[in-house]
């Protein structure tokens, strides 16, 4: 899950975690914890983003899929 492309999109579109929320059909709490990576989006919800803010194929891949990579070593210390 990329957060910040996703914040990005809602900001363009005036959007809050509320009223994104509200456009999807879900509670402001569960889209918090989906958009912080502690539960997953179902596919109807992604859909609904996608046709909200006209998401491209790679864009859906991109803000829903996407791995972030770690910065850190093998001790578990940032490496920058």
């Amino acid at each position: 899950m990329n957060k910040q492309l996703l914040r990005s999109k809602m900001a363009l579109f005036g959007d809050t975690v509320a009223t994104l929320s509200s456009k999807i059909g879900t509670s402001t709490a569960s889209l918090s914890l989906k958009m912080n990576g502690k539960s997953d989006f179902r596919q109807s919800e992604i859909d609904k983003i996608k046709n909200i803010y006209y998401l491209s194929a790679d864009e859906i891949v991109n803000i829903f899929f996407a791995t972030q990579v770690s910065h850190k070593d093998t001790n578990g210390n940032d490496k920058g």
